[in-house]
């Protein structure tokens, strides 16, 4: 497995690093993408046969898609705490369309759930196989076991949310990614399930300059918790009046707040992270967005398909003007799982809708 390091500072030198990329770079988007295209695969090696190991520690082969499967690792200095090593995964596509070697590819970034891994998630999620058809790249950073046993992003931590934490190693392998290849600015969205939506959330409100988009599958409120106790309050019962004060407080320190186009998808038989937390979401994305809590929505109801191919399931789509902001997915009896992924795999669940489709469609709608 082909790896890279390199240390990277704490938070401000994230952001001088993450505003590096310049219009020359982007010039120069079609020679390097070129140049990529010729690079030899690497690919991640199948796991060990060793007896009864842990899931969470195996490392599994996605779905097999044509393009560039590369591993690397970050150093990452976190201000008051040992370097912390973060390693990471990044899906380049085969095919490259002609404004890609223009500007540059845009880039998902695929945060896992708990007792998850980053190549679990990939190929749970077929995500990698949706990029290629689409023309992604996609980002798949790995919480550490030393830092959290069941690999948790630590989305209920006070210092995550406001920016610190778990927030600077992932950024650190953000800038790196960036600085290494040929990445559109404008087309850059977070996304995540349950642990890693909330991480995915938390990353999207701290850098909104340098997000266009996030999607969340099942994930926790945003500004709650602070703690392990309370995240289990939060996961059963959402966060109550402080949903509002958390977007509040955000948007008092970034008074220059872009708006942050949202995508949440939530199952309604979730017994882990309850549907409460999609309702209080869905809320925080409109104020986050410049809309009133009670702005109508467009509703289309999908029934469930022929031998459950399908679940019934309703979207509503909220728009600001003409621009669609927030659209959320409440599909009937899905659990704690990825809508449409590989059941094989632990949190993941075979009938549809796809949630990969869902999020790279909404994704195509916006830009930064």
């Amino acid at each position: 497995m082909a790896r890279r390091s390199g240390k990277t500072g704490g938070g401000t030198a994230l952001l001088r690093s993450l505003a590096k990329l310049g219009r020359t770079q982007r010039k120069a988007a079609g020679k390097v993408v070129a140049g990529l295209l010729a690079l030899p695969a690497v690919t991640a090696p199948p796991p060990r046969k060793v007896a009864r190991r842990p899931a969470a520690a195996r490392v599994r082969t996605p779905a097999v898609a044509p393009g560039k499967w590369l591993a690397g690792q970050e150093i990452v200095a976190v201000p008051g705490l040992p370097p912390r090593r973060m390693r990471y995964w990044l899906y380049l596509p085969h095919t490259v369309s002609a404004q890609a070697l223009a500007g540059g590819l845009p880039l998902v970034v695929m945060l896992h759930g708990c007792h998850q891994s980053a190549t679990e998630f990939a190929e749970g999620t077929r995500m990698n196989l949706l990029a290629e058809k689409h023309g992604y790249a996609v980002l798949y950073p790995q919480q550490s076991a030393s830092v959290h046993a069941q690999r948790c992003w630590r989305w209920f931590d006070r210092a995550t949310q406001q920016g610190g934490g778990d927030v600077q190693p992932v950024a650190a392998v953000l800038a790196r990614v960036l600085e290494r290849y040929p990445i559109d600015r404008r087309r850059i969205y977070a996304c995540g399930i349950s642990a890693g939506a909330g991480m995915a959330h938390i990353l999207a409100l701290n850098f909104p300059h340098l997000f266009a988009a996030v999607g969340l599958h099942s994930g926790p409120v945003f500004g709650a918790g602070h703690g392990a106790i309370g995240a289990l309050g939060v996961m059963r019962h959402g966060a109550g009046t402080r949903a509002d004060a958390a977007v509040e407080e955000i948007l008092a320190r970034r008074p220059d707040f872009p708006g942050m186009p949202t995508i949440v998808i939530q199952g309604g038989g979730d017994t882990v992270v309850y549907p409460v937390n999609q309702q209080q979401l869905i809320r925080q994305a409109l104020l986050l967005n410049g809309l009133p809590p009670g702005t109508p929505a467009r509703i289309k109801v999908e029934p469930a398909g022929l031998r459950g191919n399908r679940n019934g399931h309703e979207v509503r789509d909220y728009y600001r003007g003409r621009q669609l902001v927030v659209r959320a997915a409440h599909i009937d009896v899905l659990e704690h799982a990825w809508s449409g992924g590989d059941e094989r795999l632990a949190f993941h669940a075979k009938a549809g809708p796809d949630a990969g489709r869902m999020m790279l469609a909404f994704f195509g709608k916006q830009r930064r």
